[in-house]
């Protein structure tokens, strides 16, 4: 079993900060991109920022110069500081992990079950 938990969440207003966190625990060898994506209310889930285990990360261009996507691969988490909040961003954040769970093994796609983040003043 592999169990992603996202944390972080939350209402804030314009202009404002949030860091989301995406912990992965479970049954797991190898974790290769992580990644951050959202889903507004009636719209598809779009991507939001994404980064490999070399580090190399890219970013929507809604949230470049916003947003910043890093990971702790020690405790295989990770992180979305979100800053310069707008209305826009309000979401339901989902975390990505892309793994493998033995050696030698196809890496898939595993994701958490979301957090809301809410911008309104």
């Amino acid at each position: 079993q592999v169990q992603l938990v996202e944390s972080g969440g939350g209402l804030v207003q314009p202009g404002g900060s949030l860091r989301l966190s995406c912990a992965a625990s479970g049954s797991i060898f190898s974790i290769g991109a992580m990644g951050w994506y959202r889903q507004a209310l009636g719209k598809e889930r779009e991507l939001v920022a994404t980064i490999r285990s070399s580090s190399s990360s890219n970013y929507a261009d809604s949230v470049k110069g916003r947003f910043t996507i890093s990971r702790d691969d020690a405790k295989n988490t990770v992180y979305l500081q979100m800053n310069s909040l707008k209305p826009e961003d309000t979401a339901i954040y989902y975390c990505n992990a892309n793994l493998n769970r033995r050696p030698f093994t196809v890496y898939e796609d595993y994701w958490g079950q979301g957090t809301q983040v809410t911008v309104s003043s």
